[in-house]
């Protein structure tokens, strides 16, 4: 890659480092035709597909160097990925892209999305619904159109990267709004509530309209003390502006819950409700949630019945 390349990427990406301050709009450029195309390789990276993306881009005699130890060939890679993105989604957001006929080089704010705890991660304990990015610096040599190495570094967690707005329809929007389930139905309250705005509204045909973030968080911590509430996904649609779901809420007791609002739970017991959600965003916040049955609910029942 020609020098003057490498030094205006160092350059600016340092220069922004100190300051705090990382530009947002991306910057492509290089010499000639890329050896692989970058922009189809972030695409597939961002499915989540593992496997499929070691298969189309990685060489089988490939190696991935970081300072956390050598992967090897197909196999290292497919172990390692797998252990990394085990309840956690990795999302790569390019902010500068260079190449030459061999080589690309990028620097990334990549972006981990928890839907699980993960007390052992790399780059800090996550639980479900964190949301953490890490600068990147990554150089990709491409031989025959597959990639032979990949180097790369990292800055400290959460200095000088961007953040996208937490929901949307980009595919690391779509893995936060999983990780916002999951916080929720982990009665984790500072998790989940960070995807709402203050002024947030809920509107529950079975109790009215609750009014502001505080007064939502208050209600489902109440609530989550005898019966606790698990969403199962059927189907999503999402764009920029809302988020429709088709969900089962699964209410479970665990304490008995003779007044419970949607019907009397014994200790154990369990009922499920389908409902439809719509959630209304706001700069990447939900402001609005709209909830009803789609169905009856069903008799309660205990687990292993």
């Amino acid at each position: 890659m020609p020098r003057n390349l490498w030094a205006r990427l160092m350059v600016l990406s340092f220069a922004a480092g100190a300051a705090g301050e990382v530009a947002h709009a991306e910057s492509w450029q290089g010499v000639g035709e890329m050896p692989l195309d970058y922009r189809e390789y972030v695409r597939d990276f961002n499915t989540g597909d593992d496997r499929g993306l070691v298969e189309k881009y990685f060489a089988t005699d490939t190696q991935m160097i970081s300072g956390s130890g050598v992967r090897s060939g197909h196999k290292g890679m497919n172990e390692f990925l797998a252990w990394a993105h085990d309840g956690v989604r990795e999302i790569i957001r390019p902010q500068v892209v260079m190449w030459d006929k061999d080589h690309i080089f990028a620097e990334i704010d990549m972006d981990f999305v928890a839907s699980k705890a993960r007390p052992d991660f790399t780059f800090g304990a996550l639980q479900p619904g964190d949301i953490l990015t890490v600068k990147f610096f990554a150089h990709y040599t491409v031989v025959d159109g597959k990639i032979k190495t990949l180097k790369t570094m990292t800055w400290k967690p959460e200095t000088g990267v961007t953040k996208a707005p937490r929901l949307g329809d980009h595919p690391g929007q779509r893995a936060a709004f999983i990780a916002y389930t999951r916080a929720f139905s982990g009665a984790l309250p500072d998790k989940y509530s960070a995807f709402y705005t203050d002024d947030v509204k809920l509107q529950l045909s079975s109790v009215g309209e609750l009014n502001g973030k505080k007064a939502i968080v208050d209600f489902y911590t109440k609530m989550f003390r005898s019966v606790r509430e698990n969403l199962e996904i059927n189907q999503i649609v999402y764009d920029d502006n809302a988020i429709v779901g088709d969900f089962v809420s699964v209410f479970t007791a665990v304490e008995d819950a003779p007044d419970f609002v949607v019907a009397p739970l014994k200790k154990g017991e369990s009922i499920r409700v389908p409902v439809f959600v719509y959630y209304t965003l706001r700069d990447g916040l939900i402001s609005n949630i709209r909830v009803a049955r789609s169905g009856p609910p069903d008799k309660p029942t205990r687990a292993g019945r």
